[in-house]
């Protein structure tokens, strides 16, 4: 990763919309995640865990997807746009996800308890798979949201005077 950042740079340069990305590839990849909590039945045990209908979880895991989407596009910076590596960024994300939420403040917020057995399973391999899957998206749904070179080019904040103005700053 080093490599790539020291190549590529890691802060998203000014034509770039890294929130807005993740949180609509966020969005995106909690289909799949929903159909994992299907199949094992960890939606169910997470509503009934919450004490809130099926609706209202999803509701909220897809606002939750799309904010974790957008932190994760910000925290990555370049290497979440990446289409050859950002799924395994992503994956990692997901992990990351599952150990803090599911594991730590699932507990917390319910009072003690947590998914066990299949549904449990089930909710690790629906937060993986929506980090990889929102790692494989972000760069297809990004591009479509950057704005034109030309049209940032007139901001303030960008162009060549202010990438001047951040090295002298830098080396100071």
């Amino acid at each position: 990763m080093v490599g790539f950042l020291g190549a590529h740079g890691y802060d998203p340069g000014p034509t770039q919309r890294p929130a807005l990305a993740g949180a609509s590839g966020g969005l995106l990849a909690t289909v799949p995640a929903i159909a994992i909590l299907h199949l094992f039945g960890s939606l169910q045990v997470e509503a009934r865990i919450l004490g809130a209908s099926i609706a209202a979880t999803l509701l909220a895991g897809a606002v939750l997807m799309a904010a974790a989407g957008a932190i994760y596009a910000r925290l990555f910076g370049r290497a979440a746009n990446d289409a050859r590596g950002g799924w395994l960024f992503g994956m990692a994300f997901g992990f990351a996800l599952w150990a803090t939420g599911a594991v730590m403040v699932l507990p917390i917020a319910s009072g003690g308890l947590a998914p066990a057995g299949v549904p449990a399973v089930g909710l690790f391999l629906s937060l993986v798979l929506w980090g990889g899957a929102l790692g494989a998206v972000l760069p297809l749904v990004h591009r479509p949201l950057q704005k034109s070179i030309a049209r940032a080019a007139e901001r303030e904040e960008s162009g060549p005077s202010i990438a001047a103005a951040r090295q002298r700053s830098a080396r100071h």
